[in-house]
């Protein structure tokens, strides 16, 4: 048997050795089933699924994102227990080799993938679940948990999938009608996923902000997400009732240590909240708390203002319980479906939908190969002025530009959105350097590899829509000098100009830190919390090394992007914290900047006061102030000295409304509290 596990482990580390070059991977037949990959921009890729004549299950994708290029195939074969006895997948990500290899074997289950690999005895059906690979995987796993008689089955690596009807919806004419039926899949994600079957429980699709869709039915992509997203709200009034808890008078959180006024911390005080405003806040001796209070006794522990992450693509219904938990009441959405963002907007204001409020940006892009996925796309001049306008009268707040909007274009679109009181923030279209950029009108950069772009070599500013917005910085900030040109210039023009940057190290730290395999520093404080599918995410690594650059070169350019974010703050330049991820991802965004220069007091700021002011909602939230919105969070712990600790959520208030975090991490998804790191 040893002998035996140890020859399948030294075969699926062979079959892993060799990234498969792209002529040799798999050449779907005429036969073949085909998927468009789709989002409300356009066409992203294709996918295909097919049988061979031996019943082995073939699938290819082609995928390119914004300039990321994922092409792969899988090869997958069912035993007679209907679990998958052989998997493999090939190809490659920016992430590097896609290589991954499953087999059962004298009764042992053995894997290797890009992140992980592992034998163990195979005791009962389990279907492995690929860290990686084409839909085609995916949908097998749908089917295969369908079809089965509870509809769930036990997984490999670890883990329980379970599958719930959700709508039934009815697409295409004549011949072509089918009618599909969409379940939701949970234990394979933090939040539950939609997937779309055919009459003969065959898959058709996953919508989403990305979408995979049965080819020649694309025109139904937009009918499929109204009927899965008004399925899945029909969900959610339940969880406003049950989370969601209106005091009967006042609340006083009494004895708290309270981040004050959005700049300092004080110890021993007392916030008092009455009909959602806060009436008093001061040294707990002489706040007065009226008899009938409900009063929260906050001693060794911390009361601060609600948390807003400012770089969140908001999902879905189901995010909202699980961002509250964290402690994020205000989210900034820099761009989305705009049909789903406003749908929500109006179902949280009638009180349907649990959720932090949202301040929404449309993102407007060019049209070509890296355009943004949920962008709405200019192809003109005067289109994109329309879509500003469109903006303006839908209700959204600011525009985001993105990489492949014509830099030509930027001068006239930003006045336009000036003129009707938009906030314009943004990528930098390729070509542009940050400093032209604000001379023709944003109001902020986003991401903070875009800021050092300014010093990047012409070659990189001139594709910066694809990947050389990653590796050019990952290549080249090291050796940037920040306190000489042509950053000194750029950075004196972003102070005297209060120009904001939403810099999201932790996306910096993921792409360019980790090998595959390594735990992020962002997730490791939830592992153990969330679905085992969901943690071996966590282990993803970083993007591929390019010729001649090494990680060491990478990890040295992330510190120089950190150093640039403290230069950038000491500099006066307001700085808004946001994740451009989960939510998890905030307070390890926050440990950076402290660790930038920051005291954790401005950390904070940058994640509430900081982000108010910048959305025009300071005088109404964002700081513990007499006279405010009751958006509060009391944490366990003293982020005053350990600015982690703001993961320790205890009670979560939003506008004068209570929240048991644990029961919204329950809601959300989460097993359990985050564990806390020194």
């Amino acid at each position: 048997m040893r002998i035996t596990t140890l020859l399948a482990s030294l075969l699926l580390a062979h079959a892993a050795a060799a990234q498969t070059p792209l002529v040799d991977l798999a050449k779907p037949p005429p036969t073949a089933l085909r998927f468009a990959i789709v989002s409300t921009a356009g066409k992203h890729g294709e996918s295909s699924r097919w049988t061979t004549a031996d019943g082995m299950r073939m699938g290819r994708e082609s995928l390119v994102l914004r300039g990321q290029v994922f092409e792969a195939d899988s090869a997958a074969h069912a035993a007679a227990d209907g679990m998958l006895d052989r998997v493999t997948v090939r190809g490659f990500t920016p992430n590097g080799d896609a290589a991954e290899s499953f087999a059962i074997t004298a009764g042992r289950a053995t894997w290797k993938s890009p992140v992980d690999g592992a034998s163990v005895a195979y005791t009962g059906p389990a279907l492995y679940v690929a860290f990686g690979g084409p839909i085609d995987l995916t949908a097998d796993l749908a089917e295969r948990l369908i079809a089965s008689p509870d509809k769930s089955l036990a997984l490999l690596p670890a883990g329980r999938a379970s599958a719930e009807l959700l709508a039934k919806a009815t697409v295409g004419e004549g011949a072509a009608r089918r009618s599909l039926t969409a379940y939701t899949l949970t234990g394979l994600s933090s939040t539950p996923i939609p997937i779309w079957m055919d009459d003969s429980g065959h898959f058709f699709g996953m919508i989403g902000a990305l979408s995979w869709i049965r080819s020649g039915y694309e025109p139904d992509q937009v009918a499929l997400q109204k009927v899965q997203d008004d399925a899945l709200a029909k969900r959610s009034p339940a969880l406003v009732k049950s989370l969601l808890k209106t005091p009967s008078g006042p609340v006083a959180f009494t004895h708290v240590r309270a981040f004050l006024a959005g700049d300092h911390f004080a110890e021993d005080q007392t916030v008092l909240i009455d009909k959602g405003v806060i009436t008093q806040a001061g040294a707990a001796a002489q706040v007065t708390v009226p008899a009938g209070a409900q009063i929260i006794d906050g001693r060794g522990e911390t009361l601060v203002p609600g948390l807003w992450d400012s770089h969140m693509h908001f999902p879905d219904d189901a995010a909202g319980p699980a961002l509250l938990s964290l402690g994020v009441t205000s989210v900034r959405d820099p761009g989305n479906n705009n049909a789903l963002t406003l749908a929500r907007a109006a179902r949280r204001a009638k009180g349907e939908l649990l959720s932090p409020r949202v301040y929404p940006s449309v993102l407007i892009d060019g049209k070509g190969p890296n355009t943004a996925q949920v962008g709405s796309v200019a192809t003109s001049q005067e289109e994109a002025l329309a879509i500003v306008r469109k903006a303006k009268a839908d209700g959204f707040i600011a525009i985001k530009l993105y990489g492949t909007f014509n830099p030509v274009w930027v001068k006239a679109t930003a006045a336009e959105a000036h003129r009707l009181g938009l906030h314009v923030h943004g990528h930098l279209p390729a070509g542009m350097r940050p400093s032209q950029a604000i001379d023709d009108g944003y109001d902020e950069i986003t991401h903070i590899y875009f800021v050092m772009m300014q010093a990047m070599p012409d070659a990189v500013v001139s594709r910066s829509n694809g990947m050389a917005r990653f590796l050019g910085p990952g290549r080249y900030a090291k050796d940037v000098k920040l306190d000489a040109e042509p950053m000194k210039s750029l950075i004196a023009k972003m102070a005297q100009r209060k120009i904001t940057v939403d810099p999201t190290l932790v996306v910096a730290e993921s792409l360019f830190v980790p090998e595959n395999g390594d735990l992020s520093p962002a997730y490791a404080p939830f592992v153990g919390t969330l679905p085992p599918a969901v943690e071996r995410n966590f282990r993803q690594g970083g993007f591929v090394m390019p010729p001649g650059v090494t990680r060491a070169d990478f990890r040295a350019s992330f510190d120089k992007l950190s150093q640039l974010v403290g230069v950038l703050h000491k500099a006066g330049v307001p700085i808004v914290a946001g994740t451009d991820g989960s939510g998890m991802e905030l307070v390890r965004e926050l440990e950076l900047y402290v660790a930038a220069g920051f005291t954790p007091a401005e950390a904070l700021a940058s994640a509430t006061i900081q982000t108010a002011r910048l959305v025009g909602a300071d005088t109404r939230t964002g700081s513990i102030v007499v006279g405010k919105a009751a958006d509060l969070v009391l944490v366990d712990g003293d982020p005053s000295k350990r600015i982690g600790d703001l993961r320790h959520t205890r009670i979560v208030m939003m506008d004068g409304k209570l929240m048991a975090a644990n029961a919204l991490r329950a809601a959300g998804g989460f097993a359990g509290r985050p564990a806390f790191v020194d």
